[in-house]
């Protein structure tokens, strides 16, 4: 094994972002977790409300262990809410609440980003763990091929990291537009729900610009930026 002092010319950016993304996510959501809105209703109740308002009918929505665990899974069509949002009142859980309803809607007018994204779990799923086993194997034999062939391996989870900035930034289009529609929040609360919503899109930002910025340092160690026609 060895380190490569070049890679974290790559990784740094990125890391540093996440971190600070985390950082105002778990900020945001927990001061706006003591804001409780004037409708009174609950995590729970507002995805329903929502969802009543949009005209889905067919989601589920339940509770899972865990914070801030929540998702939304089209297979089953569940909505899934943390203990911390699907019992509580506030601002941020409602926020958050109405964010994964947004999914539940996508998929129910057939979004095309969230239909690719889907499209594409599969894919990632696979080629994430096969893609380091690929260029672990090329830094050991010192082959730029399968250094290369991981690459083209990995970016299919590039690609799902980055198709996922629209779903997630539509998901909290809608939310923040709806919420106010269905009397969940007024427009000034809807302004504090949608705080918290705003920093979590920040962590896909985040996870997006680090998988494009790993890619490219694999692309570079396969000697692609390096190459010149004769």
């Amino acid at each position: 094994m060895f380190f490569d002092p070049t890679y974290m010319m790559f990784a740094l950016p990125g890391l540093v972002l996440a971190l600070w993304a985390s950082m105002k996510t778990k900020t945001a959501f927990a001061r706006y977790s003591r804001v409780m809105s004037s409708s009174g209703v609950s995590g729970a109740q507002a995805s329903a409300r929502l969802l009543s308002a949009a005209g889905v009918s067919g989601v589920k929505v339940e509770e899972v262990g865990g914070f801030l665990s929540d998702h939304y899974d089209p297979m089953s069509r569940t909505l899934r809410l943390s203990p911390s949002v699907y019992r509580s009142a506030s601002l941020a859980a409602i926020g958050v609440a109405c964010h994964e309803a947004g999914h539940a809607i996508q998929h129910a007018r057939a979004y095309r980003w969230l239909t690719m994204r889907t499209a594409l779990v599969p894919a990632t799923n696979v080629s994430s763990w096969l893609s380091y086993a690929v260029i672990m194997l090329g830094f050991m034999l010192q082959s730029p091929s399968f250094i290369l062939l991981g690459a083209v391996l990995f970016s299919a989870a590039v690609a799902f990291a980055l198709i996922t900035l629209p779903v997630e930034w539509d998901a909290s289009k809608r939310a923040k537009a709806l919420m106010v529609e269905a009397g969940i929040v007024s427009r000034q609360e809807s302004r504090h729900a949608a705080a918290v919503l705003d920093a979590a899109f920040m962590t896909y930002v985040a996870a997006a610009v680090s998988s494009l910025l790993t890619l490219l340092y694999y692309l570079m160690r396969a000697g692609v930026f390096s190459r010149r026609d004769d």
